[in-house]
């Protein structure tokens, strides 16, 4: 994710489908769930009919669940908030029983069918919340789409009802008919946001694989060099990588807001709503937006803190490891398109300068620790507290430093031949393609080591202390210098 300042997946999805149906659910028994989803879009309503149907009928009741945050976006959302008018009756109209356990939880009488209708009411903006308005909707699917038994694994499909004057559905779930798509679990429809009305959308074909653009607010868009240049990015991570992680690749790009959020095959941007920058720094910082979201792709979805999968939907999910998640992308958002030959050295040095000058004039630096903010972002992600900057840093801000200053010290201590891009791609490769799952702690350093070809000490301590960075130690080294004038980063002439 990030918020604006300045082997794959679905390869798979055909043989899970396969199995999670064949296989039972929570409690010994087998059932089919599917979704018809229609629209009050006047009044901001997302309706949904789900119809669930159990094999055996000697159980008990059966309990629906709606998830009460999305992964990447660290708070508690509490989307049944939203939801309203929850009524359940049999296959013949006769009403079920039901009552709530807790918050997220419906638990309902079974029946031969089951059928659920509720109403969600849409109209945030909020790149983790769903927003019907006019003729567009954007459906962030973990507070619409419920699953039952906490049985994440089963399959789903959903069938869209769409006004008449509605045309176009963009998402990375796969289609299987006219406004019908198919999901192989509820990870992956929760990882696979829907805009969906009379947008604007075009297919690219890069390397072997399609990419949509689906825009909210187009005017202007096909006048800047704006898909190349994101394509320029998506080589390079290609070079590091060896491939890319999906079939095919979805930027829904909504108009003026705030934030984006990273999915598996797609990302969820709120932008800056208009195509005609007045400067090449606000072109840039559009494009390095994108590019960011793109490469949680490789760095969060593939390479990922093991607490980050499978996911538990009730409850927060901590890591201290986010530093990695986010920090490293955000360097690499920007050292990406210097390669790529989009923007220069000059260029990507001011944009680090800037993570520099925010984390040494804060006083927050001095009270918490880089890994500390990782963990404790369930407190702070919104935390507006008028004390924050004396007591509390991001991993958006020093996470980068550190992406930085892993860089350099692989490369001094290895005489420039490995750096940051090995460490990435040992983890990528080890954990994600070797062992299916994330990595540990531990494992993170172990790897960082291996790379570097010796002990990290000092890093550690610069990640989970609050010691001050000698930062032309690491970097001068590496032919950087940084003027603590000002704290702006120069190459050495």
């Amino acid at each position: 994710m990030k918020l604006f300042p300045s082997l794959t997946r679905l390869a798979a999805i055909a043989a899970a489908s396969i199995v999670a149906a064949a296989c039972s659910g929570s409690g010994g028994f087998s059932y089919s769930i599917a979704y018809d989803i229609s629209f009050q879009s006047d009044d901001h309503y997302i309706c949904a009919e789900m119809t669930y149907v159990p094999e055996n009928l000697d159980r008990g009741d059966v309990r629906f669940s709606l998830p009460v945050w999305a992964p990447g976006y660290y708070v508690i959302v509490d989307y049944p908030k939203y939801l309203t008018d929850f009524a359940a009756c049999d296959s013949s109209g006769k009403p079920l029983s039901w009552r709530k356990s807790g918050k997220n939880v419906w638990i309902v009488e079974t029946a031969d069918t089951v059928k659920v209708s509720y109403r969600i009411y849409a109209d945030a903006w909020s790149i983790a919340e769903s927003r019907v308005q006019g003729d567009i909707a954007f459906i962030a699917p973990n507070g619409v789409f419920m699953y039952a038994d906490g049985d994440t694994d089963h399959p789903v499909d959903i069938t869209f009802r769409l006004p008449e004057q509605w045309t176009r559905i963009s998402t990375a779930l796969p289609r299987d008919g006219e406004g019908v798509f198919h999901a192989p679990d509820f990870d992956v429809l929760y990882d696979s946001p829907m805009l969906i009305g009379n947008h604007y959308s075009r297919t690219y074909t890069h390397e072997g694989h399609d990419y949509e653009f689906a825009l909210e607010t187009p005017e202007g868009f096909e006048d800047t060099p704006m898909a190349e240049d994101f394509f320029k990015f998506v080589s390079q991570c290609s070079l590091i990588f060896g491939g890319v992680p999906y079939d095919s690749y979805h930027l829904l790009l909504m108009r003026e807001g705030r934030g984006g959020l990273e999915h598996q095959a797609s990302q969820a941007c709120y932008t800056a709503g208009k195509w005609d920058f007045a400067t090449r720094e606000e072109y840039l910082e559009e494009l390095r937006f994108f590019c960011h979201e793109y490469f949680h792709n490789y760095n969060v979805k593939a390479i990922r803190p093991i607490e980050l999968g499978p996911f538990d939907y009730d409850r927060e999910v901590f890591t201290p490891m986010l530093w990695v998640s986010e920090g490293f992308t955000c360097y690499y958002e920007s050292l990406l398109l210097v390669r790529a030959g989009v923007q220069t050295m000059e260029e990507h040095l001011d944009y680090l300068s800037g993570f520099i000058r925010d984390l040494e004039t804060s006083e927050g630096q001095k009270h918490m620790s880089l890994r500390q903010s990782s963990y404790d972002i369930w407190l702070n992600f919104f935390n507006t507290a008028a004390n924050g900057r004396d007591v509390r840093i991001s991993y958006y801000v020093k996470g980068p430093v550190m992406g930085l200053v892993f860089d350099a010290v692989i490369r001094s201590m290895t005489c420039d031949e490995r750096c940051l891009d090995d460490l990435m791609r040992l983890l990528y490769d080890r954990y994600y393609k070797g062992k299916g799952r994330g990595f540990t702690e531990g494992e993170f350093w172990t790897a960082a080591e291996e790379v570097a070809g010796g002990v990290l000490e000092d890093l550690r301590l610069y990640v989970d202390t609050t010691r001050e960075l000698d930062y032309n130690a690491i970097l001068e080294p590496v032919g950087i210098t940084l003027d603590s004038n000002g704290w702006v980063l120069r190459a050495i002439e």
